[in-house]
């Protein structure tokens, strides 16, 4: 099976070679882990923006809540280091022909650090490497 597919590989994708989709995605522990997650990344070490009552209601998609979930420590060296965690790994899954991987992100509720990290993650590994 793998030696088939690496001969189609071989024929379609000549000119690019193979290349790994890696679909990241945030949950909530409190709903569980989700089943097809392939490597999956905890950020309940860093504060919970749902304490601060403005940013409550708010998701990891606004600018708030990104900004105070980045302003604190070990946030932004966390991306880093993922960032750099993965580039060592692509090589390999691609040669154990795998084409898709699930990185799934999570905090208790899902809706403020995870969505926050991974946002900030997805655009790291698509090149739109963000500020500080």
């Amino acid at each position: 099976m793998h030696q088939l597919a690496a001969k189609v590989g071989q024929i379609f994708d000549a000119d690019r070679g193979p290349r790994l989709r890696v679909a990241v995605m945030s949950f909530g522990f409190k709903y569980g882990i989700p089943l097809d997650a392939d490597i999956v990344l905890d950020m309940r070490f860093l504060p919970n923006p749902f304490w601060i009552p403005e940013l409550r209601g708010k998701t990891g998609r606004d600018p708030e809540v990104a900004a105070f979930v980045f302003d604190r420590l070990g946030a932004a060296e966390f991306v880093t280091r993922t960032v750099a965690m993965l580039d060592a790994m692509i090589s390999g899954y691609v040669r154990e022909g795998r084409r898709y991987i699930t990185l799934a992100v999570g905090c208790t509720g899902g809706k403020h650090r995870s969505v926050a990290v991974a946002e900030r993650l997805a655009a790291e590994l698509a090149g739109e490497r963000s500020a500080p």
